[in-house]
This record gives C-alpha cells, sequence and structure tokens, in this order.
C-alpha cells in the first residue's frame, strides 16, 4: 500500500483553506504555510457575494453554479460554517443592460426574478431609495471570508493537516520538479506543492521560472461598528453595495469588489459611509468603525488560474478574483487533480497555458 501523498499548500485565504481541507479529507499529508494567518491577505477583505450574476461567458456562468452547489455540500460537512442563502436584490446597471443580463442568465438556468418598488420594500423594507425595478435572486448568498477559512482550516488540522507561520522564500527544485519549499533557510519537502498565494503568488512562482499574470487592483471596504438588523441580504444599488455580517456590521464599496480609494482613504471611506446611511432607515445610531483596502488577486484576462504548471513537475496554481464563490468547487477540483490526476470538464478553459497561446 502506498504511503499518502505529502502536499505543502502555501496560503491560508478561502482558496488555500478549500483546497487544503479537501486534500486533507481525501487523504493527503497537508502542510498549510501562511504568512498571515488563517484569511490570509484578500479574503479579510472581501464582500464575500457567492452567486454566478454579471456578465459571464456561459463557461465560467457553469463554473459558478457548480461551485454555489459546492458551498451546500460542503456546509453538510461542516455544519458549523458560517454561510448563509440571503438573497441579492441588484439594481446596479442601466435598465437596457439589467434585462439583457436577466434575460441571458434566465435562459441559462440562474433563478432571476424581476421585482418592482413594492417587491423591493418586501425584500429590503429598510431602504430609504426604492428602485422602480430590480432583479432578485433568492439563491444567492454570503460566507462569512475570515470565519470560513479559520472553519476549514481548523477541521483540516482536526483531520491531521499541519498549519504553520511563515513566508516562503523559494521553491525548491530538483531539475525541472518542485520537491518542497524554502522558509527562513530551510527546506521543507513533498510530493507536490500548491501555490494559493493570492497577490504573493507571483513571486513565489517566479522562483521556479513561472510567470503569473495577475493584477492587483486595490477596493476600498468601509466597515460599520456593529448594530440592528437592517439588511435581510445583498444590496446592489447603483452607488454601492452593502450587504449586514453576521456579527451585524454593515459593510459597503462602491462595487463588491470595493472601489477606488483614492489618494485620501480616509476621506473617501467616510463619503461612502455617509452615501449608505442616506440610502437606509432607521440608522441614527449607526456609527463608521473602520476602512479596509483589499488588493483582488486578478488573472489579467479576469478568469480563474487553476491548473498544474506545464513543465514545472509538482507543482499546482489556484489564484483567482471571485475567490469567495469558487472556493468549495476549486478545492474539491484540485484535490481530485493533484491527487488522482483527474481534472474536471469545468476547469478546462482556466490552465495557465492559456497565456502562453
Amino acid at each position: 500500500m502506498s504511503s499518502p501523498k505529502q502536499v505543502i499548500v502555501i496560503g491560508a485565504g478561502i482558496i488555500g483553506a478549500s483546497i487544503a481541507w479537501h486534500l486533507t479529507k481525501a487523504g493527503a499529508r497537508v502542510t498549510v504555510v501562511s504568512t498571515s494567518g488563517a484569511g490570509g491577505v484578500a479574503t479579510p477583505n472581501s464582500f464575500a457575494w457567492i452567486n454566478a450574476s454579471w456578465g459571464n461567458p456561459e463557461t465560467y456562468f457553469h463554473l459558478r453554479v457548480r461551485a454555489m452547489a459546492e458551498w451546500t455540500r460542503l456546509a453538510k460537512d461542516l455544519p458549523g460554517l458560517p454561510l448563509a442563502w440571503c438573497g441579492g436584490l441588484c439594481w446596479d446597471l442601466p435598465a437596457d443592460r439589467l434585462e439583457a443580463y436577466a434575460a441571458e442568465h434566465s435562459s441559462w438556468g440562474y433563478g432571476i426574478e424581476r421585482v418592482g418598488r413594492e417587491q423591493a420594500a418586501r425584500i429590503e423594507p429598510n431602504l430609504a431609495e426604492l428602485p422602480d425595478s430590480a432583479l432578485y435572486v433568492a439563491e444567492e448568498g454570503v460566507a462569512e471570508p475570515v470565519a470560513t477559512a479559520r472553519t476549514l482550516l481548523t477541521d483540516a488540522d482536526r483531520r491531521g493537516a499541519r498549519i504553520i507561520a511563515g513566508t516562503v522564500g523559494a521553491l525548491a527544485l530538483s531539475g525541472s520538479k518542485v520537491t518542497g519549499v524554502v522558509i527562513s533557510g530551510e527546506t521543507i519537502t513533498a510530493d507536490g506543492v500548491v501555490i494559493a498565494a493570492g497577490t504573493g503568488a507571483p513571486a513565489i512562482a517566479g522562483t521556479a521560472g513561472i510567470k503569473l499574470p495577475i493584477e492587483a487592483p486595490p477596493g476600498l471596504i468601509v466597515h460599520s461598528r456593529p448594530y440592528k438588523k437592517l439588511l435581510n441580504g445583498l444590496v446592489l444599488a447603483e452607488r454601492l453595495h452593502m450587504r449586514q455580517t453576521a456579527e451585524g456590521r454593515i459593510i459597503a464599496g462602491s462595487d463588491f469588489g470595493g472601489g477606488d480609494p483614492g489618494e485620501n482613504p480616509e476621506a473617501t471611506a467616510r463619503e461612502l459611509f455617509a452615501t449608505m446611511k442616506a440610502m437606509l432607515r432607521g440608522v441614527d445610531g449607526l456609527e463608521f468603525d473602520f476602512h479596509t483596502v483589499g488588493y483582488r488577486p486578478t488573472p489579467i484576462d479576469g478568469f480563474p488560474i487553476v491548473s498544474r504548471a506545464e513543465g514545472v513537475g509538482g507543482l499546482y496554481l489556484a489564484v483567482t478574483h471571485s475567490g469567495i464563490t469558487l472556493a468549495p468547487a476549486i478545492g474539491l477540483f484540485a484535490a481530485r487533480e493533484i491527487l488522482d490526476g483527474e481534472r474536471d470538464a469545468l476547469l478546462a478553459p482556466y490552465a495557465l497555458s492559456r497565456f502562453a497561446q
């Protein structure tokens, strides 16, 4: 009987945590290496919207829908997962584009409902400004990002994973094969290495001669102090997107990825918070707490990179924006490919090799 495969996962954000959990559950001996602890760098600054919305090509839409289904599966395996299917109310597009999006995604099977002002008021009664028409998707949701990553890593640890703090300075190589990672001059060996380090991924991959075409646009999100329940779900309005977290904070950005922080992020945050308050009723006691500026690891064509690194054995790459939506599917598919060589058809368009063509 062969011994379990040893895999190092670099990164403890939502993608790294999901891959580590799925690998451990499948029987691998996993070591997670993280500089910043559970949640990583980008994950704590995420709006955390789980969806298959917006202008997606159909192939990407199907990956996102599958990921939404995998969230339901994952919640059954981890009953304490902070996941809520709260629904999303959207009117953040001109009327013609909103209708085109609704028609297209409805034809693909997405559960979009067209609602008027009265229905919108029933869905979100504390909105001070209501649209004449909007779209509502009841099956959209949120996963509180840091708590979710921590839950995955805690259970991976319970199943035998090792989680260590450290900064990977380089990948260890033997010829054209990755054999481990170098941390503070010490090499930790493994049968395979997964880079799921978000914006830190290009520098690590570069030590093996791999170029990752990644951008890292900043996104500012404001956070209120915890407050009484005002919002039932996601609100995607013309001027900002907002939701209320499990602990009662209302978080908002000029879009779900966060907006441009500008030259003075604090002033931008205060202006955004004022806009948010103006859109809500019952906010007399609602107070600004802090803002975050997250840097989203975004491949230059906007779509995930989830694949082996061609020409470099033992190395797997998993870098994407929309990490919250895609995390459970990427974790499942990556574990299968790493351990069994089985690549899911839904990942076919998202190999790194597409950038060489």
